[in-house]
């Protein structure tokens, strides 16, 4: 049985604890105690047993694997702090990052939450209007010696469809509820549905954005603690083990390393980094300043990638609204204006 991922709210606040802990001089065992005993008691267990493993001479990042609680890229940059010295770094990086994925997660439902209850109230609608009311306009019309025709009358033979069809509709209605509810509260189901559409879709659009943020924000790690290029993208191929395509874009700037090409021209040949990020990080290597350029680099990537996914919810709620009000407006219209004619010729 596949164990349930902790939260990004939760991961958002371990990080920080830890990091604050490791600041202030304590170890990553003793503050793992210490976290025990402030700790949700759904967590306490998980606290419990890392600190154990820490305790007998294992890393933070294997505790953590070991788990199967955490995402790889939790995992694999805690690894990488570890390897540079700079854990509570990483920590730090680690708990901005879930932080903001946990407002933007929030944004999201949200802004979908309206939109989608109201696409269930416009589709009842639409299909009352259909199902009863058109029948009844129809026989108002044969009442009159007219009938409804054009759109109207196809509008009255798929509202006739859609009755005769109706135990049919309600038990997909029923399946539909039921995928929904498996999606929402079985994790293994739903993990398995995610990772195929990450293997196949999970490196294109706004989520390539925010894959190669993540990407661009290990990096930033790496390099700012003196790991040669080459071994900075490696480490950082290994946070990608769920994303297969954005994984073959590091293993292929790796190569372009090994063959002698420059770092921007690797990482733009290979995809791996916008152009405009890959001209900036020239610039700021050419001037010594390749870290830096690199943490700039990231953190841009990382706001872009937060933006489009806004703005691609933004343009949700407008596009349901418009299309349902056509709907709706069709309709009307469509048995609205025969019956204006009719009254007309008896007026």
């Amino acid at each position: 049985m596949m164990k349930k991922i902790v939260s990004s709210e939760e991961i958002s606040s371990l990080c920080l604890e830890l990091s604050l802990l490791l600041h202030a001089g304590v170890g990553v065992g003793d503050g793992l105690a210490l976290l025990v005993e402030e700790s949700d008691p759904a967590y306490q267990e998980l606290l419990r047993e890392m600190s154990r493993q820490v305790d007998e001479g294992d890393s933070l990042s294997t505790a953590l694997r070991e788990t199967g609680r955490f995402p790889a890229y939790v995992c694999g940059l805690v690894e990488v702090g570890e390897r540079t010295g700079r854990t509570e770094q990483a920590l730090g990086a680690l708990s901005r990052y879930y932080e903001s994925r946990t407002r933007l997660d929030r944004r999201v439902r949200s802004a979908l939450l309206y939109p989608a209850v109201m696409l269930a109230l416009m589709l009842v609608v639409i299909a009352v209007l259909l199902v009863k009311v058109l029948p009844i306009f129809n026989d108002v019309y044969a009442s009159l010696g007219g009938q409804l025709t054009g759109l109207a009358g196809g509008l009255l033979t798929l509202g006739r469809w859609l009755d005769a069809a109706m135990p049919v509709l309600w038990v997909l209605l029923a399946a539909l509820a039921v995928f929904l509810a498996a999606f929402a509260g079985v994790e293994g189901f739903r993990a398995k549905l995610l990772e195929m559409w990450r293997g196949s879709h999970g490196d294109k659009g706004v989520a390539r954005k925010m894959n190669t943020a993540q990407l661009a924000q290990a990096l930033a790690m790496g390099m700012a603690s003196g790991l040669p290029i080459e071994e900075a993208v490696g480490l950082t191929a290994s946070l990608m083990e769920d994303v297969p395509p954005a994984k073959a874009r590091c293993l292929d700037c790796a190569g372009r390393l090994e063959k002698g090409e420059t770092t921007s021209t690797a990482m733009r040949e290979s995809g791996l980094l916008p152009v405009a990020s890959c001209r900036l990080l020239e610039l700021g290597q050419r001037g010594g300043a390749g870290d830096a350029s690199m943490e700039k680099i990231a953190q841009d990537l990382s706001e872009d990638s937060e933006a489009s996914l806004e703005e691609l919810v933004s343009r949700v709620e407008p596009a349901l609204v418009l299309v349902c009000s056509v709907l709706v407006g069709l309709i009307l219209l469509s048995v609205m204006l025969p019956l204006m004619h009719i009254m007309t010729a008896i007026g």
